[in-house]
This record gives structure tokens, C-alpha cells and sequence, in this order.
């Protein structure tokens, strides 16, 4: 079998479609990514055949002020000019990821079978729950159920706004309007961070976490014995708090030598003049983690995964997109506690402090995230599932 995995350039898209390829080469099959030039050599470098995205950079005059417009408009013109490269890698099947429609496009024109991969929850609206971006639990009770019937209508406009623009680009390039969907629907996220629904689609299958290591080289801790921290800024493009690491280090440095020392791997430049009980750069998160009490991080998916799986308390730091919705689902978990920005969009020292020791001192949280990483047990084994739909075409 050979798989096209598409995906943009964005970590937290780019590196779960680089951790499948692996996963489905380790396996015995081929696998081809198509993301952005940034992680081309990157991905070469792991052994992975890698293809750049086009038409990733806007042509001038491009209008980009509404998010369907951005989303499909642009993903009908890439679809076009990845056609031929696509058509040549002659693939079985195309997994393309959730928001880089670009991909589903373009196999749909060529007739080839395609997978949506979401590298978090199952993001699909459902009658069952509040609107998906809320952060809030399912409603209970009579006017718990009354609360999201209203906030699911409050949304609907938009949701139907989007189907629209989306349908009247796919006639566009060709495609029928009503659009018959992926083939399967691939949730890389732990069961634990589900939520119940009375209409969960399916073709929709939890296949667990799918973890890439961005780092080669172990990162050194600070000299000592204390406990350590581990942050991880966010890596959004864009609606990630800022300033995580300097709030932890401005909050445990206030009154004295901490007592923790701090760690934080980083895909951009660190700043200068950490105290000698930080350390920050590039390094694996998977060694950092094993050595680490407690995980400060924005709430992206990938690294709540990598902290859940490692069984430590989050201190989280949510920021824009779906961080809100993941917050609350962890915290509700009971794994860890999050620290809204403040209105420059950095995180208050003093409460990261507090919710530090918190976290630390009450091994309730650490419990939980334990809960939750076993609950990988249950998740389908996404090789298969690719076989599955392959073969199935193949009759």
C-alpha cells in the first residue's frame, strides 16, 4: 500500500502526518508527505519521502479576511497544483489532514480514496454538545441541555456559512456539491480526551496520539537536585500565548532560590540571560518529559498528548483556536489546571507559580494524567484502518 499524507506546515499538523508515515513504513508500506517546504529536510533526514505543499504563500491581492474563504478558496487552488505531483505518485490512498483541505481536494478530482486525519479530538458539531471551541462540559439537567440547544444555534449561522462556501468552491474546480466525504475519519487523539456523543460518526476511529520527536539531542538540565519543570511555549503560527517561559521563570524566581529547576525545549530562539536554573533550546521532549514533575505548556493537542502519555500534571496556558476547548477537557479530567492569559496575552507569574505547586504538591493530578495515557489501550491501529479502506475499494 502507498499513502499520500498531506498536511501544512504548522506543527501541530505537520508533525503527526510525518509520525504516521513513519508509523505506516514501519509496517511495511510507502508513505509520501506533502506539507510545507520548512519540514522537507527535516522529514529526509527521518527517512521519509517528502514533497512540498504549493501554493502555501498568498499571491498579493489575495483576500484572506474570512476564515472559510481562507480555507477553501485557497485550497482549491493548491488542489490545482498539486495535481500533477499526486497523480504521479500514483497513491492507494490519501490521508489529508482536517484543516488542509487542499489535499482532499485534489485526491477527490483524481479519483483517488482519501482519510481525514485530525491530530486532536473529534471536532465535528453534535446535537449532544455544546458548540466544539466552548471549553465547556456537556450541559446536564433541563436547562443544562437548554444552554447548549442555545449556544449550538448561536453558531449554526456560521457552520452553515462555511458548508456554502464550501460547496460553491468545489463546483469550481469540478466537484459534485454535495461531497461524499472522507473515507475515514482519523482521530489522533487518547480516548480520554473524548467526549461521549448520541451521533458519533461511523467512520470516525480514535487511533490514539500520533507523536514526531522535532529533537535529536537531549537538552542538559540546570546543576542540582531539585524538581524539574518542563515548558513547552506554544508552537501555533498564530493564537499561542506568549511569553510562557518567562512567566515561569519571573514566577519561581520571585522570592528567593527556587525551589524547581526549569527546562524548556523550544523550536524558536530562547531568550537571553535565564537564570542558572533555566535551560532552554532545542532538545528531545521525550527525554526532557521522563525527567520532569510537572509540564507547563500552551494547550495545543500535541504537547497535552506527550504530557498525558509521560503521566505528568499540566499546568496549561491556553490560548486561541481549539486551546479552550482541550483546557477544559483536561482540566475537567482532572490532570492538570490552566492559567488564562492576561490582556497582553502572557500568563500571569504568580499564578503560574501557584499552579505549579499545586499541581506538584497534590498527586490527585498526576493520578489522573496516568488514567488518561492508559486509556491509549483502547485506541484502533490506524495501519490497518488505512488497509482496511484500500482494500475495501479493491473489493
Amino acid at each position: 500500500m502507498h499513502v499520500a499524507v498531506v498536511a501544512g506546515p504548522d506543527p501541530g499538523h505537520a508533525f503527526p502526518a510525518m509520525a504516521l508515515c513513519r508509523r505506516l513504513q514501519a509496517a511495511g508500506d510507502s508513505a509520501a508527505l506533502i506539507t510545507g517546504s520548512r519540514w522537507l529536510e527535516h522529514a529526509a533526514d527521518r527517512g521519509i519521502e517528502a514533497h512540498e505543499l504549493p501554493g502555501l504563500l498568498m499571491q498579493p491581492g489575495t483576500r484572506d479576511d474570512d476564515v472559510g474563504r481562507r480555507i477553501h478558496e485557497r485550497a482549491a487552488v493548491m488542489s490545482t497544483l498539486m495535481l500533477q505531483d499526486l497523480n504521479q505518485m500514483m497513491p492507494d490512498l490519501v490521508v489529508s489532514d482536517v484543516i488542509t483541505v487542499a489535499g482532499a481536494f485534489a485526491a477527490e478530482r483524481l479519483g483517488i480514496p482519501w482519510a481525514e486525519l485530525s491530530p486532536h479530538p473529534l471536532y465535528l458539531p453534535s446535537r449532544g454538545l455544546p458548540p466544539i471551541g466552548s471549553g465547556l462540559e456537556p450541559g446536564k439537567g433541563v436547562l443544562g441541555r437548554a444552554r447548549d440547544t442555545v449556544l449550538r444555534a448561536a453558531v449554526a449561522r456560521d457552520l452553515r456559512k462555511g458548508q456554502r462556501q464550501r460547496a460553491r468552491v468545489r463546483s469550481t474546480i469540478g466537484l459534485p456539491v454535495r461531497e461524499p466525504g472522507p473515507r475515514a475519519r482519523l482521530i489522533a487523539t487518547l480516548p480520554g480526551l473524548e467526549v461521549p456523543r448520541p451521533d458519533w460518526p461511523a467512520e470516525a476511529f480514535i487511533i490514539g496520539p500520533l507523536i514526531w520527536e522535532p529533537g535529536s539531542a537531549e537538552l542538559p538540565l540546570p546543576v542540582g537536585d531539585a524538581p524539574v519543570v518542563a515548558v513547552s511555549p506554544s508552537t501555533a503560527s498564530q493564537g499561542g500565548a506568549e511569553g510562557v517561559l518567562e512567566a515561569v521563570v519571573a514566577g519561581l524566581g520571585r522570592g528567593g532560590p527556587p525551589s524547581f529547576r526549569v527546562a524548556a525545549t523550544m523550536l524558536k530562539e530562547p531568550p537571553a540571560n535565564l537564570p542558572s536554573w533555566a535551560a532552554a533550546g532545542p532538545g528531545r521532549q521525550d527525554i526532557l518529559l521522563q525527567q520532569a514533575s510537572v509540564l507547563v505548556c500552551g494547550a495545543g493537542h500535541g504537547i497535552i498528548a506527550r504530557g498525558l502519555l509521560a503521566g505528568l500534571p499540566l499546568v496549561l496556558v491556553p490560548g486561541g483556536g481549539d486551546q479552550r476547548e482541550l483546557a477544559g477537557r483536561v482540566t475537567r479530567l482532572g490532570a492538570g489546571v490552566a492559567v488564562w492569559p492576561q490582556a497582553d496575552g502572557t500568563p500571569d507569574p504568580t499564578q503560574i507559580a501557584a499552579a505549579i505547586d499545586l499541581v506538584t504538591s497534590d498527586p490527585a493530578y498526576a493520578r489522573a494524567a496516568s488514567r488518561a495515557a492508559q486509556s491509549a489501550s483502547r485506541a484502533d491501529d490506524v495501519v490497518r484502518l488505512c488497509r482496511d479502506v484500500v482494500s475495501k475499494l479493491r473489493g
